[in-house]
């Protein structure tokens, strides 16, 4: 079995729809499938990455700023949609790829129409609901989503994996979940970790630090900060990181993310995809939208007890308050890891793997 992957990097797009695929790809992998992936060539993109974890790497070749609309996905691209697909076609067309998996906002039914005599099956990874598609199977792994969401945008026959017990995580995610859960029965608060992406194109990292900076906490609190290799204010926050009133440790590129994690008392953190990943672990989060895709996220995890949701104009009044709030009362810190643990168990991309290969759901 042979699948191929179609998603992007770049400082816009951020690194989470491809480290995702690398997930899938990974499972698949251990299943015996060989994957491929099929990426432009973006400013931030991770070509490297995809070849460092041993797959082939396809390029798409160079993008075409004036090509598309600069206030849509499309523009996510950085060519036209058409262009897009004659490309992808014309690199898939000797592979005899059974599945093609699109993790890509700018990528819709017409696109997919176009690769359709390329490949045996397509699968749309979306999070939107926001435009049609053509296509077997699609995966939205995303709390409160429902299949009214997706029913009228994609055929009567497409296969729908909906909500978090589908998120792609790494299996380290699964494996910590015992250790982790077991720690977190005092409800302290003494480790924190933050953590905004792997771009965070706007500093929402430096925000958080100048916040943490104009808040006197009482107790002895150690910060771990992870960032991108990447991420344009790297540098910056290294700095700020140095004059802050606790011990504050700046790490990049992080291979362990899942031990930073089961760690970590509470995460500062953006409410991407990696949520997901928090939630396994029964960590305890204050979130942050970095981007609008990301707000249903937000307002789910929010409503569910596993998160409480900051606003980033006015972060350096409110995050010292309910840091303080946290630490008056730990019983919230403990309803929170416990909200967020009961969403996922870390077993979704064996679940999207195995009917990737046999057409079987848990």
């Amino acid at each position: 079995m042979k699948v191929a992957f179609r998603a992007d990097a770049s400082l816009t797009i951020g690194t989470g729809h491809v480290m995702r695929s690398l997930t899938l790809a990974d499972t698949l992998r251990a299943r015996g499938v060989q994957s491929v992936f099929l990426c432009r060539d973006h400013v931030g993109h991770l070509h490297q990455v995809v070849q460092d974890r041993g797959y082939t790497l396809l390029s798409l070749g160079g993008v075409s700023t004036t090509s598309t609309a600069q206030d849509s996905y499309e523009h996510w691209l950085g060519v036209e949609s058409q262009r897009d697909a004659d490309d992808t076609r014309s690199r898939l067309a000797d592979l005899a790829v059974d599945w093609l998996i699109i993790d890509h906002y700018g990528l819709d039914a017409a696109w997919e129409h176009s690769l359709r005599s390329t490949c045996g099956r397509i699968m749309a990874v979306d999070d939107l609901a926001n435009r049609d598609h053509i296509v077997d199977a699609l995966l939205d792994q995303n709390l409160g989503k429902i299949d009214a969401d997706y029913s009228a945008r994609v055929p009567t026959s497409c296969r729908l994996l909906l909500g978090p017990s589908y998120a792609l995580l790494r299996p380290e995610f699964a494996a910590l979940r015992a250790e982790s859960l077991s720690r977190r029965g005092q409800g302290r608060l003494r480790r924190l970790l933050i953590t905004m992406g792997g771009v965070d194109l706007h500093n929402a990292t430096g925000a958080v630090l100048e916040a943490l900076y104009a808040w006197a906490p009482s107790i002895n609190l150690e910060v771990k900060v992870v960032m991108g290799a990447s991420a344009p204010w790297k540098d910056k926050v290294i700095q700020q990181a140095q004059h802050l009133p606790f011990p504050t440790e700046v790490l990049v590129n992080v291979q362990g993310m899942g031990d930073l994690m089961c760690d970590a008392d509470l995460v500062i953190g953006a409410a991407g995809s990696t949520a997901w990943e928090r939630c396994c672990l029964g960590l305890p989060t204050l979130q942050l939208v970095l981007a609008d895709n990301q707000r249903s996220i937000a307002d789910a995890l929010s409503l569910a007890g596993a998160a409480h949701l900051l606003e980033r104009a006015n972060l350096t009044v409110s995050l010292g308050n309910v840091l303080e709030q946290l630490m008056q009362d730990p019983e919230h810190l403990l309803g929170m890891s416990s909200a967020a643990s009961k969403l996922v168990d870390g077993l979704g991309s064996e679940r999207v793997a195995r009917y990737l290969q046999e057409g079987l759901t848990l």
